[in-house]
């Protein structure tokens, strides 16, 4: 790049009006006490899971923690889709947060796939506890999509009060 030549400017991830009703609505903060939540819960069976599948043991455990997970991203879907509406008008793939829609719908679907596994028995439970791992590491893709937009949403912030981002 030139030395002279400047950066072309980001899109901002909210105009000023959408930012008002983000900061206005209640369903921010229950997006912020959720997400949290559900990483707690993600990290506990995740480490459940690898000790079914390293032990053999504990597979009740790692169970109940898949399905509290589970839980988890149900809630935090649709409220995270009413937030949405709120702020964007329109429940999901509004532009500002297309892909994370697109990418989330990939973790519901293999999150729903292993509720389908564990209660037809398609797969024996190692290949239960397998598929919930790779919900997980989309479940982690698509937690770290949302933590780079509330990055950038913190940079906006910062440029609109005039400091430097």
């Amino acid at each position: 790049m030139h030395p002279a030549a400047k950066p072309a400017e980001r899109k901002r991830l909210y105009t000023a009006e959408q930012r008002a009703r983000r900061d206005a609505t209640r369903w921010t903060l229950v997006q912020g006490l959720l997400a949290p939540a559900q990483f707690l819960a993600f990290a506990v069976s995740l480490v459940l899971v690898l000790r079914f599948l390293l032990t053999g043991d504990g597979y009740t455990a790692a169970t109940v923690s898949i399905l509290v997970k589970t839980g988890f991203l149900y809630v935090i879907m649709v409220t995270g889709a009413i937030w949405e509406k709120v702020v964007f008008g329109q429940y999901l793939f509004a532009p500002a947060f297309f892909w994370e829609d697109v990418f989330s719908f990939a973790v519901i679907g293999l999150h729903t796939l292993y509720i389908v596994a564990l209660f037809t028995g398609f797969l024996t439970p190692a290949g239960q506890m397998v598929l919930a791992l790779l919900a997980y590491a989309t479940y982690a893709i698509n937690a770290g999509q949302f933590l780079w937009k509330l990055r950038l949403a913190r940079l906006d912030g910062l440029s609109t009060e005039g400091g430097a981002a």
